[in-house]
This record gives C-alpha cells, sequence and structure tokens, in this order.
C-alpha cells in the first residue's frame, strides 16, 4: 500500500463520537518514518485497511475506517496516538473480538519499534451488550456476610506439594483463624498428587467445620482453570459442593474461557476471583505491550467480581501506586473520570455493571497491609500466602493476626498499639515487622 494511501487513516480535525471506541497507544514509530506514518498503519491494519491500494472496496469502507486524530509527543521518541473506531467493527459482547481487532496485529507490524495499548474508551451501548459481574462488591459481601472492612484470603504456602488431606488441614487452620477464604494459587490444578476433586472435598469440610466453629461464612476460591470442558466439569464439581466461589487465571485460559465461566458462573450461582497470571509479560513494559489498566477494565466488561491489581508499593510485585490506585477506581466506580492532568484515560461510563472487588496481593503480611487499605479503602480483598503460614506460631496465628492487623487499621489504631493486647499480632511483628519483601 503506497505510503500517501495510509494517509487517510489520519484525521487530525475528527471529533469521536458516544459511539466510537477510543484506543490510545504509545507509538514509537520504526525508523524512517513519522508518528502519523506508524499511527495510520496502525489503524489501518486494526479497522479496514492493507498494504496495498484496492481496485474494489466494500460499501462500508469509509464508514468503519478507524482515524488517528490526535498525537502528543512524550519527548522520549515516542507519541501518545488517540485512534477512534466506529462500534460496528466490534461484535457486541466478544472480548476475543475485540482483542484481536484492536490488540492484534498490530504489535507484530514493522512500522513501530514498540507500541503499548494504554487506554481504551468503551462505548456506553458496547459495555451494555455484556453482563459484567454476577454479584460484584455487594453480592460477595453479602455471600460471607462481612460488612464493614476488607475481606481476607489465604493462599496455602508453598504453592504446590499439599495432599488432598494436608490442603484441608492446612485451610481449616487458615479459615478458623480469621480469614474468610481459602484460595488456591494459579498453578493449584488437577495434577496427580493432588486431584481437583479430592482437595475440594477437603477444603469444604474445612469450611462446614471452621463455619461451625465460628459462627462467621467462608469461603474456598478454587482454581477451576482447565481445557473448557473439564473447567465445566470442575464449575459443577464447585456448585454440587455448595461453595459459592469459582477461582480462573484467565489471561492463560483466554478471554473466551472466561466468557464462558461467566455464562455457568452464572446459572449456578457463583462468584469469580479472577488470578491474572501471565499479565506481566505484556503489561510490564512500559513501551511495549498492552497496560494492566486496559486488562481491569476488560475483566470487569468479562464479568469477574474480583481481580488481582497488584498492592501499592508494599509487596513482593512491581507496581507503582498511583497506578493501583487507578485500577481499583475504574474497577470500583460507576462512572470512571480521570483524575485532573491525567491525559491517557478517559471518562469510562460502566452502563450499570456491578463494581469489581480489587484483590491486592504478593508479599503482604501483617505489618505492612495498613498502607494498601489505607491507598484502596476498604472494598478490597487483601490475600496474603506466605503472611500467614510462615506466621511462628503457624497458619491460625497467622490467620489471626492479619485479621487483627485490619482491626487496626479500620480502627485507626497503629499497629504495635495493637499488638499489645493481641499476642498473634505482635508475634507476627517480631518476625517482619514493616518489611517490604523483595
Amino acid at each position: 500500500m503506497p505510503r500517501d494511501a495510509y494517509q487517510e487513516f489520519v484525521d487530525e480535525g475528527y471529533e469521536p463520537g458516544p459511539g466510537d471506541l477510543v484506543a490510545v497507544f504509545r507509538v514509537a514509530p520504526a525508523e524512517g518514518l513519522s508518528v502519523r506514518d506508524a499511527a495510520a498503519r496502525v489503524a489501518a491494519e486494526s479497522s479496514v485497511g492493507t498494504w496495498t491500494t484496492l481496485s474494489v472496496k466494500p460499501s462500508l469502507y469509509d464508514r468503519l475506517r478507524a482515524r488517528a486524530y490526535r498525537f502528543h509527543s512524550l519527548g522520549d521518541g515516542s507519541w501518545l496516538v488517540w485512534i477512534a473506531y466506529p462500534s460496528e467493527l466490534f461484535e457486541e459482547g466478544s472480548i476475543p473480538n475485540l482483542a484481536s481487532s484492536v490488540m492484534g496485529n498490530v504489535f507484530g507490524m514493522r512500522a513501530v519499534e514498540a507500541l503499548r495499548l494504554e487506554e481504551i474508551r468503551l462505548p456506553r451501548g458496547y459495555v451494555a451488550s455484556f453482563p459484567g459481574p454476577g454479584h460484584g462488591v455487594e453480592g460477595v459481601r453479602k455471600i460471607l456476610g462481612v460488612e464493614s472492612r476488607p475481606i481476607l484470603a489465604t493462599v496455602p504456602k508453598p504453592k504446590m506439594g499439599y495432599t488432598p488431606e494436608e490442603y484441608g488441614r492446612t485451610a481449616y487452620e487458615i479459615l478458623a483463624g480469621g480469614v474468610d477464604l481459602v484460595k488456591d494459587d494459579e498453578n493449584v490444578a488437577g495434577q496427580r498428587l493432588c486431584r481437583f476433586e479430592a482437595r475440594l472435598r477437603e477444603v469444604m469440610k474445612a469450611v462446614e467445620r471452621a463455619e461451625k466453629e465460628t459462627g462467621e461464612r467462608k469461603g474456598y476460591l478454587a482454581n477451576v482453570t482447565a481445557p473448557v470442558k473439564e473447567m465445566e466439569r470442575r464449575i459443577k464439581l464447585v456448585a454440587d459442593y455448595g461453595n459459592k466461589f469459582i477461582m480462573i487465571d484467565f489471561l492463560t485460559a483466554g478471554w473466551a474461557a472466561l466468557q464462558h465461566a461467566r455464562e455457568l458462573a452464572g446459572e449456578y450461582g457463583l462468584a469469580i476471583h479472577g488470578h491474572r497470571a501471565f499479565h506481566a509479560a505484556f503489561t510490564r513494559n512500559p513501551r511495549h505491550g498492552v497496560s494492566m489498566f486496559v486488562v481491569a477494565k476488560l475483566g470487569r466488561l468479562a464479568g469477574l467480581d474480583h481481580l488481582h491489581v497488584g498492592t501499592p508499593g508494599v509487596g513482593k510485585m512491581e507496581a507503582r501506586a498511583g497506578e493501583v490506585v487507578e485500577y481499583a477506581r475504574v474497577l470500583r466506580e460507576p462512572v470512571y473520570k480521570p483524575r485532573e492532568g491525567d491525559i491517557i484515560h478517559m471518562e469510562q461510563d460502566w452502563a450499570g455493571l456491578r463494581p469489581v472487588l480489587p484483590v491486592s496481593s504478593g508479599g503482604l503480611h501483617p505489618g505492612n497491609i495498613e498502607p494498601v487499605i489505607r491507598s484502596l479503602g476498604l472494598d478490597i480483598i487483601i490475600q496474603a500466602g506466605g503472611g500467614v503460614i510462615g506466621h511462628p506460631d503457624g497458619p491460625r496465628a497467622g490467620a489471626a493476626a492479619m485479621r487483627q492487623a485490619v482491626e487496626a487499621a479500620v480502627e485507626g489504631v497503629p499497629l504495635e498499639e495493637y499488638a499489645e493486647k493481641h499476642r498473634e499480632l505482635a508475634r507476627a511483628l517480631e518476625k517482619w515487622g514493616h518489611t517490604r519483601p523483595v
């Protein structure tokens, strides 16, 4: 396609309408190309263009053409580029189609040295074609009977190595100590030494026992990630055993698998916990890939009830505190509005879709969760694994220490002061203090 033919995909006088989907890309043009040359090729490839002129064009060609309409230099050889897409380009209710279009071939084009999708504004009518979360913040709180504090979850650590019976015993200690949810980690599936149904059976025994002893409701974030037919079987098993939660590694399973799991979860009344395993492969590089902000928006669209967003500066995973706060906001607010001075993000009307509970995890322990609560608020899930199991007096004491640390933060009492009357918290602080793991 001659270079000048691409230029019909650049229109700096264009004003996007409410029915346009708008993507914000960070574009580093390949050597020898201007940013407008590169942006035109991205817009063409992700809509109705191709590499050469065509002797015949479809009747809807002009109407469906994407338009790069705004350019902002970042001063390092890369630019922010806004591209508007008519919503008719996208099949309603299909994240695989959206991802294949806007996040498909464009990342491999020679016209760009690097390319990152920073933001995507979804038209209200398009958003309304998705079911969104089945339970959301209020629904999950109702399931567990937890009203005015963060919800607590714990992964039995190490990730692998437990038999089903050992897993169940550890789950009981965690739940009896004061944690609300036991969670499978991302690589806990149906391996030979700990088959899915055997583990589910043992954990549900632990849930029942802990509920009777504590008078609190408990749950199990059971990892159903598997090939689709097996995933279907596991979801049904979870419902048959009376559990109210499933977990899915939705990025490794794929958007289609997640949307199918959402349909089944709706039939069985289950809430979905979204583990974002694999995200950093494409979200961590600030110049190339897809931002976690976009992943969060698509997760809400697809129907996650909980989604991992990281920790605001205190955990073991790489995360920028301000960005984590924005992930939480876009998951929870009915209409997300960017903060003053934010030129990347755009207002997002969620068309009534329920809010999602952000999950903060990765290196958390009783001594470092107060800043998380202060930054993200009470409508979160705090998930600590080693910070519970690693307690010097065992998992039950570790769970109690986490619960006490949450109570102290909610009540506004300094941890050291609260620990004077709470031995489990005192022992946790003796071991970890306010350490930030690496």
